[in-house]
C-alpha cells in the first residue's frame, strides 16, 4: 500500500516498550505497509515501531533468491510475529555483524543466543511456535529488541567493532541500507 519513512536512531520514539496487540482495526493495512517498506528497503524484517507505530509487531523474512543486503544469509521464511515471546534454547552466544534500517549505513558485531523459541500471532490469529537457530534466530532477536526501545548498537560490546559498513568492509558486494 505504502511504504512508510523509517525511524533513525536518535529518535526517542525508537526507545519505547510497544503496547501488546489486543484488537487493532488498522493491522492488514499496516502489515502491508510494513511489507512494501521492507522490500523496498531490501531489510531482512521491520518492526512496526520503526515506522513510528508503538505495537509489538514485527516482520521478517529472506527469501531463497538471497537478500542483496545479506548475500551469504540462510532463507528465513516471510513470517509476521503479533506479540512475540523469545526464550533462548541454550546459554551460547554467538557474536556476528548486523546492520538495521534504523541505523543506516552502519554495522556491528552484536552478541545473541545461539538458538532460540518463539511463540507470537500471525496476521489471522494462528499461534506461531518455532524453535530456531542461526541467522533465522538472530533475526527474530533482532527486530524484536525494537519492540522494547533496544537497537542494536545498545548490545555491542566492543564500540571498536561498529562503523561505517563501507569503512569496515570496503570491499563488500553488501549494499547500503
Amino acid at each position: 500500500m505504502a511504504i512508510r519513512p523509517v525511524l533513525r536512531m536518535g529518535d526517542a520514539r525508537l526507545l519505547q516498550v510497544s503496547l501488546p496487540v489486543s484488537d487493532y482495526p488498522g493491522l492488514q493495512e499496516l502489515l502491508s505497509d510494513m511489507r512494501d517498506t521492507m522490500k523496498a528497503l531490501n531489510g531482512a524484517g521491520l518492526a512496526a515501531p520503526q515506522i513510528g507505530v508503538n505495537l509489538r509487531v514485527v516482520i521478517f523474512g529472506v527469501p531463497d533468491q538471497k537478500n542483496p543486503r545479506y548475500p551469504d544469509a540462510e532463507a528465513v521464511p516471510e513470517t509476521v510475529l503479533v506479540n512475540p515471546v523469545i526464550a533462548p534454547m541454550e546459554d551460547g552466544m554467538t557474536e556476528d555483524w548486523e546492520g538495521c534500517l534504523s541505523v543506516p549505513g552502519m554495522c556491528g558485531l552484536v552478541p545473541r543466543h545461539s538458538a532460540i523459541r518463539y511463540q507470537g500471532y500471525d496476521e489471522y490469529g494462528a499461534l506461531i511456535d518455532r524453535t530456531v537457530s542461526g541467522f533465522h534466530a538472530r533475526v527474530v532477536q533482532h527486530e524484536c529488541d525494537h519492540l522494547d526501545g533496544i537497537l542494536y548498537p545498545m548490545r555491542i560490546r566492543d564500540l571498536g567493532n561498529f562503523g561505517f559498513r563501507d569503512v569496515l568492509f570496503p570491499n563488500s558486494p553488501m549494499q547500503e541500507e
